[in-house]
């Protein structure tokens, strides 16, 4: 059983923002290859789960049976056509985030054998991105196939009926401590910006620009 496995989520509606994100470019290139080069440079195998057939150019695409569910139905596609033991899901529209916080999520599902490890800024557990030790995955279908579809109650009720909490990593805790950094100095508040609207689009682009400036 290999490690890890790397999927990029990319089956949303894009409602908000009307149009694929995937395929929406920041900085020259689609979200979505922004996403797979995080994995890549995470040293992660990288598929994508869910999306339109078009994605499939860009890697290789997981089907999901359960795209109108959200998220928690890529997620257990992926789980189900992966044969690594932890599996790291990254959503398309989270093109800000450093590969180091892959390593950091990784290495601690490692240590500790936590169902899921997930981080936090500024007091606040974010849902993704999310490392899963792929043994929750009957857990996790339990709760897509009983219409509870939220992807973090899901994940607390994998961890719960383990009789263990959810893991969670304080990014800034561990930016302090040395072992996390962003390769452009992008300060952490700053990398969970989540690219659901237009206006969202223009605000990353704007932090791109004054780094590279």
């Amino acid at each position: 059983m290999t490690t890890a496995a790397g999927f990029v989520l990319a089956g949303g509606q894009s409602s908000r923002m009307g149009r694929d994100k995937a395929l929406v470019h920041l900085a020259g290139k689609p979200l979505i290859e922004h996403a797979l080069g995080i994995l890549l440079n995470a040293g992660l195998p990288a598929a994508i789960a869910g999306g339109k057939p078009a994605l499939a150019a860009f890697a290789p695409l997981v089907e999901d049976r359960h795209s109108a569910q959200g998220p928690l139905g890529g997620i257990c596609a992926a789980l189900a056509a992966t044969h690594a033991r932890f599996a790291v899901f990254l959503p398309v529209d989270l093109p800000l985030i450093p590969a180091s916080l892959m390593l950091c999520l990784l290495r601690h599902a490692c240590l500790t054998g936590s169902p899921v490890t997930v981080p936090s800024v500024n007091g606040f557990v974010e849902t993704f991105p999310a490392v899963l030790d792929s043994s929750i995955a009957p857990l996790l279908e339990r709760e897509l196939v009983g219409s509870r579809r939220g992807c973090f109650s899901a994940f607390q009720a994998a961890a719960s009926s383990r009789n263990q909490p959810l893991s969670v990593l304080p990014v800034e805790l561990l930016v302090q401590a040395g072992q996390l950094s962003h390769p452009q100095g992008l300060p952490a508040s700053r990398w969970f910006l989540n690219l659901n609207r237009e206006d969202d689009l223009r605000r990353a682009g704007i932090h791109l620009r004054r780094l590279i400036a």
